[in-house]
């Protein structure tokens, strides 16, 4: 499924193919995952729950959301909460989406 994965500490949003959440941990780099809803269109920011206590390079916030530090899959969800495509386009994304 397409899903956008956001790297900070490059300040780079990317469209990726995933799998299912296996594939979001690898990118993250940990397992404690956490998610986030953005906007009203099943889309979910998924981030590591840890990333403030492992001190991850880069940071990013989107809207009014609170920070992450480190790598984020932005990655759609249907109604029973299963992945499925981003609707976010990368454009729509970036405009907002701020590094910190």
């Amino acid at each position: 499924m397409k899903a956008l994965l956001i790297s900070p500490e490059i300040k780079k949003i990317e469209e990726i193919e995933i799998a299912g959440e296996q594939d979001i941990i690898h990118l993250i780099g940990f397992d404690t995952l956490e998610s986030d809803s953005i906007g009203n269109n099943g889309d979910r920011l998924y981030f590591d729950e840890e990333c403030f206590l492992r001190g991850t390079a880069g940071r990013f916030q989107v809207d009014k959301l609170i920070p992450v530090s480190g790598s984020g899959v932005l990655v759609g969800t249907s109604d029973d909460g299963s992945l499925q495509d981003v609707v976010t386009d990368i454009d729509g994304l970036r405009s907002r989406i701020k590094y910190l």
